[in-house]
């Protein structure tokens, strides 16, 4: 807990003017509101921040006065207006003091930075602007994360309809990342999401390295085959098939005379390595990579995105243990605000995970419970003991 400084937040309350309108729930008090209940509760709600607000434990704990109360009604209200940047703000700063700690070889192996994203609709029914998944009337929110394997670097949150499409919510994130750490060697893997490849152009213009997964038989010209003669295919879990310089096809948009718009194929100049490999533990499987990384060998490609699993391992933890999965607002001001704070909380835990080589679900359950214990040792010192 001591990695969130008082004095910044207290700073950030003047410097954003988050407090200006509000007359309990100031900027530090909902910060500590919205952390302590993501910890406590199994399943968050407004009306769960209000019991917990409430409660003589939380107010011991972060030195309230008892006689503060909250209805869930301003709880709501509050997320809804309060500025998210405020939030922002705290979680990079507790992303560079965690960040800072990592020595020069963890730096290289935490370079490699997997981008994914997942998708809430549960209960989702009420959101003011929301993404409607293909046959479902329900909307949703999609959440957009970089992940290094240890920790959440940058996340965004997606409502336009537009994003429901990988290829234009997955570059946002990739370039807002690059944009966020100037001068880095980071390699951004991801999974079949990604397959414009006016994207991946885009990306190899901008200097940034990238492995995707392709679609398989997917259509491509080959340039060269990089295999040379003798080479050993075997790569341990996996056979290599191909590995190759190549150009690919992409759809150029063609309007008719009645105005219907049709695609027709045409190669793109730059190009592009395939990397072909067929698992040995699932019989048959065949995983087709693309990247423009070509000095990397075929065996560490197959690697990297064989550790972009690390991602879809976090997203289950933020769901089932941090209950991402639940709304608790349903406009986007208030889901940026939720989305902020239960990466804190996130990086508090994985951090006690490290600490202590403990799994995701007992790490939470377990800091929980300490936190819980500095309360009662605050309250029998109250008491005099």
């Amino acid at each position: 807990m001591g990695f969130i400084p008082e004095a910044l937040i207290a700073n950030l309350s003047l410097t954003t003017k988050i407090d200006h309108y509000a007359k309990v729930l100031h900027g530090n008090k909902l910060f500590y509101l919205l952390l302590y209940g993501i910890l406590d509760n199994d399943r968050l709600s407004q009306r769960s921040l209000e019991d917990t607000f409430n409660d003589s434990v939380f107010k011991i704990l972060f030195n309230l006065d008892e006689d503060e109360k909250v209805r869930r009604s301003s709880i709501s209200e509050r997320l809804s207006r309060v500025d998210p940047d405020y939030f922002r703000q705290i979680y990079e700063f507790i992303y560079e003091q965690f960040s800072g700690v990592y020595t020069l070889t963890q730096r290289k192996q935490y370079n490699l930075i997997r981008v994914d994203s997942t998708i809430v609709s549960e209960t989702a029914g009420k959101l003011s602007e929301g993404i409607v998944n293909p046959g479902s009337s329900k909307k949703a929110v999609k959440y957009s994360l970089a992940f290094d394997g240890m920790l959440p670097g940058l996340a965004q949150v997606f409502t336009n309809p537009k994003y429901i499409n990988e290829d234009n919510a997955l570059p946002e994130v990739v370039m807002a990342h690059v944009k966020k750490e100037p001068g880095h060697q980071n390699i951004y893997v991801l999974d079949r999401g990604l397959q414009s490849t006016r994207t991946m152009k885009a990306f190899s213009e901008n200097q940034v390295t990238f492995i995707c997964r392709a679609k398989e038989n997917r259509k491509f010209e080959l340039i060269q085959s990089l295999i040379v003669e003798g080479q050993d295919m075997d790569m341990g879990e996996s056979m290599l098939l191909r590995d190759g310089i190549v150009r690919l096809y992409t759809g150029i948009p063609i309007a008719n005379k009645r105005g219907n718009k049709h695609y027709r194929e045409e190669l793109v100049e730059s190009t592009f390595r395939l990397v072909i490999v067929k698992s040995k533990a699932q019989e048959g499987k065949e995983y087709w990579l693309l990247t423009n990384d070509f000095s990397l060998p075929a065996k560490e490609i197959a690697q990297a995105y064989r550790r972009r699993w690390d991602i879809e391992v976090f997203f289950r933890f933020l769901k089932q243990e941090l209950n991402t999965s639940h709304l608790v607002s349903l406009n986007k001001n208030g889901l940026q605000v939720m989305l902020y704070m239960t990466l804190i909380t996130s990086m508090l835990v994985l951090i006690y995970k490290k600490a202590n080589k403990q799994g995701y679900k007992t790490s939470k359950r377990r800091f929980a419970m300490e936190v819980r214990d500095l309360a009662i040792a605050l309250i029998v010192v109250q008491c005099g003991g």
